[in-house]
This record gives C-alpha cells, sequence and structure tokens, in this order.
C-alpha cells in the first residue's frame, strides 16, 4: 500500500491485525449505532481469499486512526465499513483511504465497486459521490437503531 498525503499529514493502510481490534472496536463504538462485534472483525482478518481489512494509520503519529473493510470477488468489490476516530473525521483520511482503496482493487482487476450507506449519512454521501459513486436504489429498512433506508451505491471503474 503506498502513502497518500492529506492537507497536514500522512496516512496509509496496512493490513488490520488482532492486536488493532482495541483500537478499531472504540472506533467502530464511536462511529456507529448498531457497532459491528469484535467476532466479525476477527473473521474478516481470518478470511483472507476475498477480505481486505485495513487500518488507516497516521504516519507522522505512527498511530491508527481508522479502518476501512472491503471483500473483493473477482472483478466485484463490496466496501462493508469505513470509519475514522471523530478527531480525524473532515481532515481527508477517509477520502485517502477509499481513493486507495479504489486505486488498489482496480489495479486487481475489480471493474465494479457498490457500498449501502444510511439515507441520512449526508457526509458520507457526499465523500462518495465526490468519488464518482451513483445511487443505484435503494434497501428499505437496511439499518436498526435507528431503522432507517439504505442508499445501495456504485462505482463503476470500467469506463
Amino acid at each position: 500500500m503506498s502513502t497518500y498525503v492529506l492537507p497536514d499529514k500522512f496516512i496509509f493502510l496496512r493490513r488490520m491485525t488482532y492486536d488493532d481490534l482495541p483500537t478499531v472496536m472504540a472506533i467502530e463504538q464511536m462511529s456507529f449505532s448498531n457497532p459491528w462485534h469484535e467476532n466479525t472483525f476477527r473473521g474478516e482478518i481470518q478470511n483472507r481469499p476475498f477480505s481486505y481489512p485495513y487500518v488507516i494509520v497516521h504516519a507522522v503519529q505512527k498511530k491508527v486512526i481508522g479502518y476501512i473493510i472491503y471483500w473483493q470477488i473477482k472483478d466485484e468489490v463490496q466496501i462493508n465499513n469505513v470509519a475514522v476516530f471523530p478527531d480525524y473525521r473532515h481532515s481527508g483520511a477517509g477520502e485517502a483511504a477509499l481513493r486507495q482503496v479504489i486505486e488498489e482493487a482496480g489495479a486487481r482487476g475489480a471493474t465494479f465497486i457498490s457500498l449501502e450507506v444510511r439515507t441520512s449519512n449526508l457526509p458520507a454521501l457526499f465523500l462518495y459521490r465526490k468519488l464518482g459513486f451513483r445511487t443505484l436504489g435503494v434497501r428499505k429498512n437496511y439499518y436498526s437503531n435507528p431503522v432507517e433506508d439504505a442508499y445501495v451505491m456504485g462505482l463503476n471503474l470500467s469506463s
């Protein structure tokens, strides 16, 4: 994974390890009303054939500030989870991580990337649209706590 320049800092992605789980779980708890369980993250770490769990590392401070997990099966990618510590939101770290994932997945032959996002998550929607994702449809009552619809978004890498 390469290092991406942010306005005043650097980040890089590296594969998530079991040692990262306390920090990842803290980020997860702060970011989502229905957080994943630790065992879910453990499963992603173990599922090497197609799961790509990465942590976002602040290269200057040498600490984990976020994570991104996606699956790649042949030419399709599903982004499952992206989160950044609240203090680092709006810093460009999430965008840099997503750009890196898009680039690396494309280099491995991906032609399409999809994800789901809460319809009320305006900052995420803005970012995904900025990166070229388009709304493909709606999954009714997809999220719980609170119950909310999800937009299904996609990015075509082959055009």
